[in-house]
């Protein structure tokens, strides 16, 4: 029904197109905006006050989270007098804001909730959503709403493509840089409350005492906004910067030199929250190490922080080389160690159950383990949908993920952070709403996309509705969209080696892992295409619950959006459209190149709604994504089509590259870097 709706919305824009009624001859009644360089966000300009100010009223010592509370209603609020008020309502930072007759009242047991409920009443004032009289109660649904960032030591980002790092470790702490204190308003506005500095390939020295002190100074900049720091640590640290012989988890030497780092950390940062771990993992050093597992491991270090409220999130990211699906893994890490992790242990679990894939089926531990705290790992930055040339607005990738998880398996969620020293914050202007989403939905997980691209584009742009209306329906259309010209029907990971950018389903590397290629995923042969996961296959699907076993493990009842995630199938197949199994994926690879067109006129249309900068940056960015859509269209099809030895459909635009001009083309980017272009450059 989602995507039906989402159909009809598309299609009524189209006809508006059609009809004139959205071209750029269509003006508003007022000038073109003044141009912006994306740095603002979706927040308000901070302006002096001029003349008479709104009277806000706090009766109690004014804190520095106070303080930024008052000036934010100051500079943003156009409504009746507003009063601040320590007040119990509910759990943790939750809030109240109701109004009488000429007041409006914010209520909230903590002085972050009555932050969080200014930024709540700016937000519903720009996004149209005041009602009289006001009757707002909100409840986080999770304690923790994290970012993780994976910044370097050096000011690389690793996945980031929007710059450097935005912490400056040269100049900390002496000089602090006004876009911190920026970020920390950002997250606080969505209700985000902390932040992992560091790379999940961490680097020991974190824990040096000199990088202490630069954390401690990015620490104190945020606490005002109710953010708390973590750091990603290495589980080797005691070798490497203790000069012990041994990283053992239950070796006394190396338990006691995690004590007293845990220390000097809490004398230094009172509120610091807690370690991220990766482990075990893509070469990273772990417990098994030593013949110990993962909760050995994560105990360890959770004894260490309890006497000081801290936690540590463990990555169930785990995979090495071996003959099982490597779907199939983490489960089989996981699963014998449910219920021997300490409380104040979090099992970190991507969405999926690969890597991060424009659309992958849960990972079934969410729904496997019963006695472990368990937190999602989303990815806000854009490592496998076109970097940050593309738009993809992933709140609906998130959204499907809580259809199929309930928000209360969970104690936390997390993002991997797009956040990087581009002036605009995410190198493509639409990339913030992704951040914003991520805040928004760790806040209240029943939250619509829809909803939510709304209020973004009223903060972002204007609330004018002839620019909303066809403006949120491309950002609604744009994930699905993406994963139509890359990998439609449940086929994944046919990304180019090493940077992910751009299609290399053929891609073979000598002495490469089986699982690093394209074809260990779509194992593509004259008779089909797909990984067989069902029962006959690798038995993947022997991990979800019962109902949902039943229906992945038969390719009549399994999802076709999943279809050759769960099982080979024939290139003749007859799928639900009628159509078979290659004409299908024709169709597909077809119809997204197509949406991606559709959103250039889209945006072309909206024009005299958007500043002249932002406006042609955007246009720019959307003419990459038209040029990569095309190339991954024409490398997948072709390239399959020497299995299939089928036609290409009529109908289907005929491909405008030669597949061995493609085989030769490499695109040479680090993982830091966002080309401009794909196979067109």
């Amino acid at each position: 029904m989602k995507n039906m709706r989402l159909t009809v919305c598309i299609g009524i824009m189209c006809g508006w197109l059609a009809a004139g009624m959205l071209h750029a001859g269509t003006r508003p009644d007022h000038v073109r905006p003044v141009e912006e360089d994306g740095s603002r966000l979706w927040l308000p300009v901070i302006r002096p006050v001029e003349g008479a100010e709104v009277e806000i009223t706090y009766k109690g010592k004014v804190s520095p989270t106070i303080a930024i509370a008052i000036a934010e209603l100051k500079n943003a609020w156009k409504g009746d007098p507003v009063l601040l008020e320590k007040k119990k309502t509910g759990r943790g930072d939750g809030f109240a804001i109701t109004s009488s007759e000429h007041q409006v009242r914010i209520l909230s047991s903590t002085e972050t909730g009555l932050l969080y409920g200014a930024y709540s009443l700016l937000r519903m004032q720009a996004a149209g959503q005041l009602t009289v009289p006001l009757s707002v109660t909100e409840q986080p649904a999770y304690d923790l709403r994290i970012l993780n960032h994976w910044d370097n030591p050096d000011g690389t980002v690793e996945r980031g493509y929007a710059g450097r790092s935005l912490w400056n470790w040269e100049e900390l702490p002496g000089t602090l840089s006004p876009r911190y204190e920026a970020y920390a308003r950002a997250n606080a506005s969505v209700g985000i409350n902390g932040t992992v500095l560091n790379n999940v390939n961490a680097s020991p020295q974190v824990l040096t005492t000199g990088s202490l002190e630069k954390v401690k100074a990015l620490a104190d900049v945020f606490r005002p906004y109710g953010i708390k720091v973590y750091l990603s640590v290495n589980f080797a640290s005691p070798i490497r910067l203790g000069k012990l012989d041994t990283a053992d988890p239950l070796d006394k030497e190396v338990i006691g030199w995690w004590k007293q780092k845990v220390k000097e950390i809490y004398a230094m940062i009172p509120d610091f929250g807690g370690f991220l771990v990766k482990a075990n993992s893509e070469g990273q050093p772990g417990p098994c190490d030593f013949g110990r597992t993962h909760a050995e491991g994560a105990n360890m270090l959770a004894d260490a922080l309890k006497p000081y409220g801290g936690i540590v999130m463990w990555r169930a990211f785990v995979y090495s080389p071996t003959d099982s699906d490597r779907a199939k893994q983490a489960y089989l890490e996981f699963m014998p160690l449910d219920g021997q992790f300490r409380e104040n242990v979090i099992v970190q679990i991507k969405n999926g159950p690969i890597d991060f894939q424009p659309r992958e089926p849960y990972s079934p531990l969410f729904t496997a383990m019963k006695q472990t705290p368990m937190m999602v790992e989303f990815q806000i930055t854009q490592e496998y949908l076109g970097f940050s040339n593309h738009l993809a607005y992933l709140a609906p990738l998130w959204e499907e993920f809580f259809g199929e998880v309930r928000p209360d398996r969970l104690k936390a969620a997390a993002g991997v952070a797009n956040i990087g020293t581009d002036v605009n914050w995410c190198g493509h202007h639409f990339a913030q709403a992704n951040w914003y989403a991520f805040g928004r939905l760790a806040w209240n997980p029943l939250l619509t996309s829809d909803r939510i691209a709304d209020e973004w584009l009223q903060q972002t742009f204007t609330s004018q509705s002839a620019f909303v209306c066809p403006v949120k329906a491309m950002m609604l259309q744009s994930r699905e969209a993406v994963v139509d010209y890359m990998m439609p029907l449940g086929l994944h990971h046919q990304f180019a080696w090493g940077h992910h950018y751009g299609p290399e389903p053929w891609c073979s590397v000598p002495g490469a892992r089986p699982d690093w290629l394209p074809s260990y995923y779509h194992r593509a042969d004259k008779e089909g295409i797909g990984f067989d996961r069902s029962s006959k296959g690798s038995n993947a699907v022997s991990q979800y619950p019962d109902s949902l076993r039943l229906i992945y493990n038969d390719k009549t009842t399994c999802p076709e959006v999943y279809l050759l995630w769960f099982h080979h199938v024939p290139w003749q197949y007859r799928m639900k459209s009628g159509r078979t199994l290659w004409g299908e994926l024709c169709h597909a690879y077809d119809r997204g190149v197509r949406q991606v067109r559709g959103f250039q006129e889209i945006w072309d249309s909206v024009e005299p709604f958007v500043d002249a900068r932002r406006f042609r940056e955007v246009q720019s960015k959307l003419k990459i994504q038209m040029r990569d859509a095309v190339w991954w269209k024409d490398a997948c099809l072709l390239y399959f089509q020497t299995f299939s030895g089928m036609p290409i459909p009529a109908g289907i635009e005929r491909p405008v590259h030669e597949l061995e001009d493609m085989k030769r083309f490499r695109l040479e980017i680090s993982n830091y870097e966002c080309p401009e272009s794909g196979f067109n450059k």
